[in-house]
């Protein structure tokens, strides 16, 4: 099964949130790909997802899935009590999409953009498409 994770790559929230799913994430279960990187566009563009969003974005059983929906679907599967979080998806998406848009609109801001990548290991580099 295919899930990747699309993210802005010169966030620096975004980073750490992908460094965050990685940690999480023992089994391997995700990929990763930037939304400004070559394969990200094509695989945004495979998948329909509009060409618009800047957030988040999960691909998941062929499907697509932005902001809150996106970040609360990949809880389901990482370890520990994060699980817990999807609990959330019974929120209407309105009400979700609110608070993770009120958060984006301010990351650079709060935590700014990044000067260069992160150079991760290669174990974890096989996790990032190319």
């Amino acid at each position: 099964m295919e899930r990747i994770v699309f993210f802005d790559g010169e966030c620096n929230f975004c980073d750490k949130s992908v460094q965050f799913i990685i940690k999480r994430d023992p089994s391997a279960v995700f990929s990763f790909a930037s939304l400004q990187s070559e394969i990200g566009k094509a695989q945004l563009q495979k998948y329909h997802v509009p060409s618009h969003i800047e957030s988040f974005v999960l691909i998941e059983h062929n499907k697509y899935y932005v902001k809150s929906t996106a970040a609360l679907r990949i809880c389901k599967h990482l370890k520990g009590l994060w699980k817990l979080c999807s609990i959330l998806l019974i929120v209407p998406r309105p009400i979700r999409d609110a608070v993770y848009t009120f958060i984006a609109k301010r990351r650079y801001r709060w935590f700014g953009k990044k000067e260069s990548c992160t150079l991760p290991s290669p174990e974890i580099r096989k996790r990032f498409l190319s």
